[in-house]
């Protein structure tokens, strides 16, 4: 049974979903936007260019997003996202393309675990947790 991360953007959907894309290569699934569902009497006309709904993978992994209430607040909070690398140059490139625009948690070093592994988060607020296992 799988289990699916869904990130509710706020309103920023589309902008995450280009930014993921550029930053780490997301391939975007499936996009249903408000003015698409067939009961449109609790759709605000400011909401109806909205992602209701969207799927996207990075890698293997599917992910679910959508803009939520749209309320502009966003509060990515007891959870991180954990991205493995190839190696540790592409650890480095993933961490500082996340990275940009967003926070340094913990830089990317080696550690008992793992020969890379660094904390950001991203500009949404989204934490990663960059690793690679190998040179």
């Amino acid at each position: 049974m799988p289990l699916t991360p869904y990130l509710f953007f706020n309103g920023r959907c589309d902008e995450a979903l280009q930014f993921y894309k550029e930053a780490i290569g997301a391939k975007v699934d499936a996009l249903m936007r408000y003015k698409e569902a067939p009961d449109q009497s609790q759709i605000a006309p400011e909401q109806k260019e909205k992602v209701m709904h969207s799927a996207f993978h990075i890698g293997d992994a599917q992910l679910f997003a959508s803009d939520g209430h749209c309320t502009g607040t966003l509060q990515f909070e007891g959870f991180g996202l954990a991205l493995n690398a190839r190696d540790v140059a592409e650890a480095g490139k993933l961490f500082e393309a996340l990275g940009e625009g967003g926070q340094v948690k913990a830089p990317l070093s080696e550690t008992f675990f793992a020969k890379s592994f660094g904390v950001v988060d991203d500009k949404f607020g989204v934490t990663w947790m960059v690793l690679a296992y190998d040179d």
